[in-house]
């Protein structure tokens, strides 16, 4: 018989965990989600130009991926069931539901990870977190509930650089600065030409040396062509 295997949430901020926070490291769900749903989409800008039939559609940026889905908690099972010791389920739901809060000590909600055996991993920051009560026992003790939340994908600037490899010289991109490199390398290696580091220089007033960059230093490669376009004229 195959293990059940739990989704959990671990919180990679763990500056925000102590004795007073309502946080756990480590949130085993209590019942894995019947279903979750990966959304990405992408800024687009509309250019309009007189008598043309539609607008000229410009990427701007991507947008973060955003996961959702619905996990369920109960405590009917537990010792008091639905009598009037029943044990309330917002003694579940209730560390989940703070990691859409902001936090005293890094004033914003934590950073997490959705993790599903191998088959989901999700580096996130909780969107928003709706809370669903459906049964109650005769007291009013809330029994059963449901959380609706969203996960909004968070990468670093490296993270993002690494995984996208821009190449081509004809856009700006960005290049983080590894040890050993000068400007003229890059130059080098971006345009084929080590005279051209001039042009990443101008693009990069705080670089300092161009012989001795700060490995981990964000550089600007702007293109090699920069084309000035006319503003149209609708009248």
């Amino acid at each position: 018989m195959v293990e059940l295997k739990h989704a959990k949430i671990e919180v990679l901020d763990t500056d925000v965990l102590g004795r007073d926070s309502k946080l756990k490291q480590f949130m085993d769900v209590q019942f894995n989600p019947t279903e979750y749903t990966l959304n990405k989409a992408a800024q687009i800008a509309e250019i309009g130009i007189y008598g043309i039939d539609s607008p000229i559609l410009q990427f701007v940026r991507g947008q973060n991926e955003k996961l959702t889905m619905d996990l369920f908690f109960d405590t009917t099972t537990l010792p008091g069931g639905m009598g009037n010791s029943a044990v309330s389920v917002k003694t579940l739901t209730e560390p989940f539901y703070q990691l859409c809060k902001i936090q005293p000590k890094t004033h914003a909600p934590p950073r997490i990870r959705f993790t599903w055996s191998e088959a989901l991993s999700f580096k996130a920051i909780v969107e928003s977190v709706q809370q669903k009560f459906t049964l109650f026992n005769p007291q009013g003790v809330p029994l059963r509930a449901t959380l609706s939340v969203t996960f909004r994908e968070y990468k670093t600037l490296e993270e993002q650089l690494a995984e996208l490899k821009l190449e081509s010289t004809d856009h700006t991109k960005r290049r983080v600065a590894q040890r050993g490199d000068t400007l003229s390398r890059i130059a080098a290696q971006e345009y084929g030409d080590p005279r051209l580091w001039r042009r990443i220089a101008e693009a990069n007033p705080d670089v300092g040396s161009p012989r001795r960059l700060r490995p981990g230093q964000v550089l600007v490669i702007p293109p090699l062509e920069t084309f000035s376009r006319p503003l149209v004229d609708g009248r």
